[in-house]
Order: C-alpha cells, then sequence, then structure tokens
C-alpha cells in the first residue's frame, strides 16, 4: 500500500499544479471515459473477451515537455477483480528537425504497472509478482510518408517491480519493439453540419522478445488494425467511437486467431 499512496500522492500533485498551470496556458490535458467490447493489449486478450472500462487523465507541459498519464482498466464483469490495473506513465517528448520533411517527434517514458487486488503470489495473466515497471522510447516521422501517412517506432523494456516475486524476472522481463504507421483520412461530413470527417486509419505489428507473458515466444504477436473518428458534442467536447481487429500469430500471446471490437470514448479537453 506504501507504493500505491506515493504514486497517488505524486499524481495529486501534478494534477493541482497542472490545473493551476493551465490558467496560463503552460499546461494542458483532458479526462476520458472510454468503453471498450474486449480489452486486448500488446497482443494479449485481458479480460477474456469481457468488455470494460477505461478512464485517463492526461496531463501535459508545453514548455517543458513533460508529461503524466493515469489509466484504469477494469472488466464490466465479476470475476476479474485481479486482473484490475492502474497505469503510471510519466513522460518527456520533444522534436528534431523541425519544419524539416525528416521531422521526428520522440517520447521518453517510464510506467509503473499497479494490481491492487491481485495476490502477491503470482498474477492471473503472467504468473509472475502483480506490480510490473516499463521503459520505453517512441519516435514518429510525420513528414518522411507521402499522403500523409506516419510510421512510429517504439521499444520497451519491461521488468517485474520486486525482484522476489513468486515466478521471478525471467517470466515477464524482456523487450518489445512495436512498428506502426497512422493516416488521416478526410471524407464527406457523416453529420449534417458537418463538411467533413476525418477517419483515423491505424496499423501496428509487434515483436515480443519473451516479455509480458510467461513462457511467450521470442516471435512476431500480432496485427493490429484500427479505424476511429471524432464527433464534436460541445466546446472541448467530443465523442468517439473505434472499431479495431486483431490478427494473433503466436498462440503463446493469444489462443485466438482474429478478434474484433468496439469502443466508445467520451473526452473533454483543458
Amino acid at each position: 500500500m506504501k507504493k500505491e499512496g506515493i504514486l497517488l500522492a505524486v499524481v495529486i500533485l501534478f494534477g493541482a499544479v497542472g490545473f493551476v498551470s493551465a490558467q496560463d496556458n503552460e499546461l494542458s490535458g483532458s479526462v476520458d471515459l472510454t468503453y471498450q467490447g474486449k480489452f486486448l493489449w500488446r497482443g494479449v486478450d485481458w479480460f477474456g473477451d469481457k468488455s470494460a472500462i477505461q478512464p485517463t487523465l492526461d496531463l501535459n507541459c508545453s514548455k517543458t515537455g513533460l508529461g503524466l498519464q493515469v489509466m484504469a482498466h477494469r472488466a464490466n464483469s465479476s470475476g476479474y477483480e485481479d486482473w484490475e490495473r492502474w497505469d503510471y506513465n510519466l513522460h518527456y517528448s520533444n522534436q528534431l528537425c523541425s519544419g524539416e520533411p525528416c521531422v521526428m517527434d520522440w517520447t521518453v517514458g517510464w510506467v509503473y504497472y499497479n494490481f491492487p487486488d491481485a495476490s502477491t503470489s503470482g498474477h492471473p495473466v503472467t504468473g509472475a509478482g502483480a506490480d510490473w515497471q516499463e521503459f520505453f522510447a517512441s519516435a514518429s516521422w510525420p513528414g518522411i510518408c507521402p499522403f500523409g501517412s506516419v510510421p512510429s517506432y517504439t521499444i520497451v523494456h519491461m521488468w517485474p517491480s520486486e525482484s522476489g516475486t513468486a515466478q521471478g524476472a525471467r517470466d515477464i522481463s524482456g523487450w518489445a519493439h512495436i512498428f506502426a504507421v497512422d493516416y488521416d483520412w478526410t471524407i464527406s461530413g457523416i453529420l449534417p453540419d458537418t463538411p467533413e470527417q476525418t477517419l483515423h486509419l491505424s496499423a501496428e505489428t509487434m515483436y515480443n522478445d519473451g516479455m509480458l507473458v510467461a513462457g511467450a515466444d521470442h516471435d512476431w504477436s500480432h496485427i493490429l488494425l484500427g479505424v476511429s473518428t471524432d464527433f464534436d458534442l460541445a466546446d472541448n467536447l467530443s465523442f468517439t467511437p473505434g472499431l479495431y481487429h486483431q490478427i494473433t500469430m503466436d498462440s503463446s500471446i493469444n489462443d485466438d486467431k482474429d478478434e474484433t471490437w468496439l469502443t466508445l470514448g467520451v473526452k473533454y479537453e483543458f
């Protein structure tokens, strides 16, 4: 409980400073609540095809590049209390070669994954200790591809937060390499008062170097395809439906070959 208290104190402090700084336009953020028909994360079907709720708080300081994201994942069905997860993501973002075709946006960060109800004897997904940590570095190149497509690459290293957990570092410690491309496609407006509508298209694949799941293969794990769009509901308030499809290539990550699910999100930006 001591760790959770420290993390909560950091979030509250950051949030309090953030809302004060936002008055001077130094900090921006958003509050989001998303319904997920399924919760698949890095190829793993987390809640066994059950739907989930995902609330998120994002805070970003434009003058420093620092940001904090707090995200929760909770199944809408009983029996998954030990699988509930809170993610605390502290990150720094910047840009290289601004104004040039080779411009690169990059982010580095640290994530603490907390399972408040999981027993210390082992998590039901990984078999290892409940809490994890992660370091990641991500880069995207918005100016190098034709037609506005944006490729990106992310490298991830994950390890258990305590070395003395039931299964130890050999189960979930490892690396992952995530390759993605995003494209915004503008079409005619769907609603009567909207002349244009932007569809956010995405494709992602991941090479799992033994990370996340006990006994995971060192192999390409999955391909994830997605499409989403935003509808303005009011000032700074939007509604985002999304449709996703995963093609699983490694059965050690997910027994189901193909999975499709819907997401519905509401976001307020400040």
